[in-house]
């Protein structure tokens, strides 16, 4: 089942239920006016919502065309949205590129830290910038959404409730993370809202590349039409998400529509090393922060430099076939002008 939130002038906008091909869409008015009051009632709201989506398959009605250009994030705001960094390779890239040497302890317990979730962007929409100086960056993510669980959940059962998969561009501000997180109270102004990909679908869609609590697929990243990234998801991730739920449900309940991150999906080169861009044969980046570092690892510095006004970010992930499953998250930077 594919679900997606429309606009509709509303904060949560308006829940639909979307072909698998996401060619044509339907209303879920009828079942659940928002995905957010989906979550809360999953156990009696899905069953309807994916006999819904099988008739909308069946074509036993139309529905209408869908329009990703339309789209809300799935959850337009969220209870709580907590980013791992399950990929240690990427936070061993960018910790070297701030100077900062990476405990042991990364390698053993996840890191994570709460974002802001009360306004998420559209996957179409802009990343509103005052200065070029902040060094926009894009992160590409796997991100799951929970129902409720308890407080702390086991291993066994914490993949029992992942309810929704989907991708994320979890927006960062690099050259004001360094200040913030030296002032030893973590990311706020340097992490600003995070955009989802135009839907959201359910773990049986992914069929069997959702396995151990990773998607085995590679993510596409493209930067001003160029292959930026391309990383499987299913490989190089230290903690899976069963790891991540967990790690966030240690000490406190998570409620339902809670949203978590697997961090930037990054993959070390054959050899070990950090890896070669696409353009060079590699599976490249999906973050202009580790390219970076590996520039100034090779040549002592780096050339690339981060996003600027005009830009375009592009992250989509596709079946073995070459089908869209998630939609693109196309995101401009602009500047602001409030």
């Amino acid at each position: 089942m594919k679900l997606a939130s429309l606009e509709n002038g509303t904060r949560d906008g308006a829940l639909a239920i979307v072909t698998r091909d996401l060619a044509r869409c339907v209303s879920a008015d009828g079942i659940a006016a928002t995905l957010q009051l989906a979550l809360d009632n999953w156990a009696e709201i899905s069953p309807l919502l994916a006999q819904q989506a099988e008739e909308l398959e069946r074509e036993q009605y139309m529905g209408e065309p869908f329009d990703q250009s339309s789209c809300r994030s799935p959850l337009p705001r969220a209870y709580q949205w907590a980013d791992g960094s399950a990929f240690v390779n990427h936070v061993e890239l960018v910790r070297k590129a701030r100077g900062a040497e990476m405990p042991e302890s990364f390698w053993s317990e996840p890191l994570m830290y709460q974002g802001g979730s009360d306004s998420f962007l559209d996957p179409h929409g802009e990343i509103v910038l005052e200065n070029e100086d902040w060094g926009a960056d894009f992160e590409a993510e796997i991100a799951v959404v929970t129902d409720d669980v308890p407080m702390g959940v086991s291993r066994d059962t914490a993949l029992d409730h992942v309810v929704l998969i989907m991708l994320a561009n979890d927006v960062s501000l690099r050259n004001l993370i360094p200040g913030e997180l030296a002032k030893g109270f973590g990311f706020f102004q340097s992490k600003p809202s995070t955009a989802f990909s135009p839907v959201a679908v359910t773990p049986d869609e992914l069929g069997a590349v959702w396995k151990d609590g990773k998607v085995h697929l590679p993510v596409l990243s493209d930067l001003n039409g160029s292959a930026f990234g391309r990383p499987d998801a299913g490989v190089d991730m230290t903690f899976d998400f069963s790891d991540l739920i967990c790690h966030a449900a240690r000490t406190r309940p998570l409620c339902a529509g809670t949203i978590i991150g697997s961090g930037t999906v990054s993959n070390k080169g054959p050899d070990g090393s950090p890896g070669k861009p696409v353009a060079d044969g590699g599976a490249g980046y999906s973050c202009i922060a580790e390219v970076r570092m590996v520039e100034t690892i090779r040549t002592g510095k780096a050339h690339t430099s981060f996003m600027s006004f005009g830009d375009v970010v592009d992250i989509r992930m596709m079946t073995q076939g070459g089908n869209s499953i998630f939609g693109s998250i196309t995101q401009k930077v602009v500047r602001h002008h409030g």
